[in-house]
């Protein structure tokens, strides 16, 4: 039986990371049960610096298009890919923006402005929390500034989700199966 993260470990991991986040890096398990550090892999995008404002052509104030992602290879072992994109500053809580997953374990890259669709040829996404297939960007309410963290994900495993998951079954998915993890963040805040 796999191991839990203890309470004290997460609530003591930085504002800046989530339970999830503090999950995937501090415990994984591997194919014969044991928990180990996940590795890292090195997410960028051409569309934002890390830590940066993320221009409004990805947000609701624009036209609304997933950005393009590139990361480093995946270890031996994964099956599949998973990316996410969550903003923890939302009123009602962390707010989902995308979840796209089984993508093959050969790719390391997304190009800009994705088809918003449940299952296309390559991948599935899921049902984010504006109740829509695939990326739909920022839009916070005027006034502080909102992180957006973009994940990706290397499984051990094809996630066994149809198309259109919500994000309770995409975590309860990948819970367990991560070999690898990486984020950027950006920021956006509407006056």
């Amino acid at each position: 039986m796999q191991r839990l993260v203890p309470a004290p470990v997460i609530s003591a991991v930085p504002r800046a990371f989530s339970a999830l986040t503090a999950f995937a890096l501090l415990m994984v398990a591997t194919p014969t049960n044991a928990a180990q550090p996940a590795e890292r892999l090195n997410l960028t995008t051409s569309a934002f610096a890390a830590n940066a404002p993320i221009p409004a052509r990805f947000t609701a104030d624009g036209q609304d298009v997933s950005p393009e992602l590139r990361w480093s290879a995946v270890p031996k072992g994964t099956v599949s890919i998973a990316v996410s994109c969550e903003d923890p500053d939302a009123p009602v809580g962390t707010w989902w923006h995308w979840m796209l997953y089984d993508l093959a374990p050969s790719t390391q890259s997304l190009k800009e402005g994705l088809e918003k669709s449940y299952k296309t040829a390559s991948f599935m996404q899921g049902k984010n929390d504006f109740d829509k297939a695939g990326y739909n960007g920022p839009s916070p309410p005027a006034g502080k500034p909102h992180r957006y963290y973009f994940r990706v994900y290397a499984l051990d495993t094809r996630l066994p989700l149809s198309a259109g998951a919500d994000k309770e079954q995409f975590k309860k998915a990948i819970a367990g199966h991560i070999l690898a993890f990486g984020e950027i963040m950006g920021t956006y805040q509407r006056k």
